[in-house]
């Protein structure tokens, strides 16, 4: 343990460049295994016992073309870098590869290396990090399939728990309340919806999402945090309406990630450039 905390301790303590493009770099190869986990998850969940029971999942088969099902070599699996070399195109069958991938991959690394200048103590940047990158995942899953896995919810609920228990501005039995608290908040609303229109106006999943971000920010914040994730549906829903025409459910997911990700910004870094402190 000692050993391990010493080690992250040299490395932000780094010369600021260089560290700074670590972090980025780290980015970029947790970006290139989020666009796995997009693709992969819900497809493990929608085949729940046929295609995981056949050699599927996060790390089987290697990476291939989804068009012509070949097995990637390992520098066309480079992030970024690797579909700029290959112009968008599969070096076997020509197929297009999507731009999804390396603007994911990049977004990842941009995102890390902001909160590298955010948060200045190893475990202050470690727990950022993992908090953003479950919450890049889950967005981009819920805004492809309106799905937000338990396999990602609950991991991140009890990680903001375990975070709390060591150290930053929540203490842990805020931590608690927040996750009971978020997920009750939701559910009631739900039923109560459910109740009086006899329609479903949302999903478990942001229950449990919500819960997680309360074990991250603490019951104090959960308001605060509804009130954006809310303003933000409101935006979201009017730019779906007025420029793609698009009417049909919004993810809430994503809202509520966004929300989130901005209220812990502004409790656990050094720069507070919200109304929260």
């Amino acid at each position: 343990m000692d050993g391990g905390w010493l080690q992250l301790t040299f490395i932000t303590s780094l010369p600021g460049g260089f560290y700074h493009t670590c972090v980025a770099v780290l980015g970029l190869l947790l970006g290139s295994f989020l666009n796995v986990v997009v693709y992969r998850l819900p497809l493990m969940i929608h085949n729940e016992g046929q295609l995981t029971g056949h050699g599927f999942n996060l790390s089987l088969p290697a990476s291939h073309c989804p068009a012509c099902k070949h097995p990637l070599k390992y520098w066309q699996n480079i992030p970024v870098l690797s579909w700029l070399l290959l112009r968008g195109k599969c070096h076997y069958c020509a197929a297009s590869i999507s731009k999804r991938y390396p603007l994911t991959e990049a977004g990842c690394a941009a995102m890390f290396l902001g909160l590298s200048f955010l948060f200045t103590t190893p475990l202050s940047l470690l727990s950022a990090l993992l908090l953003f990158w479950f919450l890049l995942a889950l967005s981009l899953i819920d805004l492809a399939t309106y799905l937000l896995p338990d396999r990602l919810t609950l991991p991140l609920l009890w990680a903001g728990l375990l975070v709390h228990s060591i150290s930053g501005e929540v203490t842990l039995q805020d931590a608690l309340y927040g996750a009971a608290a978020g997920y009750l908040a939701l559910w009631l609303l739900y039923w109560g919806v459910k109740i009086v229109s006899g329609k479903e106006g949302m999903g478990y999943g942001d229950f449990k999402l919500l819960a997680a971000l309360g074990a991250w920010v603490g019951w104090q914040m959960l308001p605060y945090l509804c009130i954006l994730a809310a303003l933000a549906g409101i935006v979201f829903v009017l730019i779906r309406m007025g420029v793609y025409k698009m009417s049909e459910q919004i993810p809430f997911g994503p809202c509520l990630a966004m929300a989130g990700a901005l209220i812990y910004i502004s409790q656990e870094s050094n720069i507070v450039w919200l109304m929260f402190s």
